[in-house]
């Protein structure tokens, strides 16, 4: 299959997953574009947004048109790590011999929905970790792997922060995207309160699946980058260091730390994805640019400052992105 073709065939079927979510999701046409973009470069997303906007029922409707495995996890303050993993049990057979057991727990999925995963404590968060880097679980001297595709898309509410345990650095750095739900507009809840206060049933259609969403993943890296696009990535991502001599002056007066490499690969890989929605075979700036706050703003860390007088790491990014310039990138 020629590249032509498999670019058309990964725009198509884009366009036809997101389709089918929206007959059950009504607007949040940029959080499902989001999550798909994660899902396709092989990430996982943070969503964050205020309950009742419809984050679970998003994700168990992705699972549904991708035709994945799908398992919820609600994060509690009681919650273990091997409540995540799963344990080992020594379990006897009809002979009357024991032998050790390893029973898996809900994190053998393909699409994972961490509710509410700043509930947690960090030891319960950090059981993630090793299954969003490595794609693998260990459990005592076993590891055990996970099938792809597989995403974690965890969700978090930013007012209730009573018996909650925010997200450590290294986390954060692990999620390709944070993405924000916002409030509907005034058309978008009467479309919502009619679709869920009648006895209308919504059917979700299988539009692709896991042979296919690996074989959509393996185009993405063939997508052509020039080099003085690279460039320009790296200076924006440079430019969020406050001690870096392109950084705007709300970097240095806010940023306490900036984005890291993990950021520059994930502005890298989404932007190739939203060149083959495009139709096309290379990267252009406005592809950078329509990424930019979904991969960087959980990876700013403010200052004391920034965080007293409440800056968005929203109009960091902003900020930064208007201060590199496009046509003649600069270079050390």
């Amino acid at each position: 299959m020629n590249l032509d073709t498999q670019i058309k065939e990964f725009r198509d079927t884009f366009y036809n997953v997101k389709t089918e979510v929206q007959k059950r999701i009504v607007g949040q046409d940029q959080i499902v574009e989001g999550v798909l973009l994660c899902l396709l470069a092989n990430g996982h997303a943070l969503i964050e947004g205020i309950p009742g906007l419809g984050k679970t029922q998003l994700i168990r409707t992705l699972s549904e048109a991708l035709d994945l495995s799908f398992k919820p996890i609600h994060f509690t303050p009681d919650m273990m790590p091997s409540d995540i993993t799963g344990t080992t049990f020594l379990v006897e057979d009809d002979q009357g011999r024991k032998q050790f057991e390893f029973q898996r727990g809900p994190i053998f999925a393909q699409l994972i929905l961490a509710d509410e995963i700043n509930r947690a404590t960090p030891r319960t968060q950090s059981a993630l970790l090793e299954a969003m880097q490595d794609r693998t679980v260990t459990v005592g001297r076993a590891s055990h792997s996970l099938e792809e595709p597989f995403c974690v898309l965890a969700t978090q509410n930013p007012l209730e922060m009573e018996g909650t345990y925010p997200l450590p650095e290294a986390q954060l750095d692990r999620f390709l995207f944070k993405l924000l739900i916002e409030f509907p507009e005034e058309d978008e809840i009467l479309e919502i309160l009619r679709r869920t206060t009648t006895d209308t049933k919504i059917s979700i259609e299988k539009v692709t699946n896991t042979e296919t969403l690996n074989n959509m993943r393996t185009l993405v890296p063939q997508i052509i980058i020039a080099e003085h696009v690279e460039r320009y990535i790296i200076q924006l991502v440079r430019a969020t260091h406050p001690d870096s001599e392109n950084a705007p002056e709300i970097v240095k007066q806010y940023v306490h730390l900036g984005a890291g490499i993990r950021s520059i690969q994930a502005i890298t890989l989404t932007a190739k994805i939203q060149a083959i929605l495009d139709e096309r075979y290379n990267v252009a700036f406005e592809d950078i640019d329509s990424v930019l706050l979904p991969a960087l703003r959980h990876r700013i860390i403010l200052n004391f400052e920034g965080q007293g007088e409440r800056i968005s790491p929203d109009t960091i990014v902003t900020e930064v992105s208007n201060s590199i310039p496009t046509d003649i990138p600069k270079t050390d």
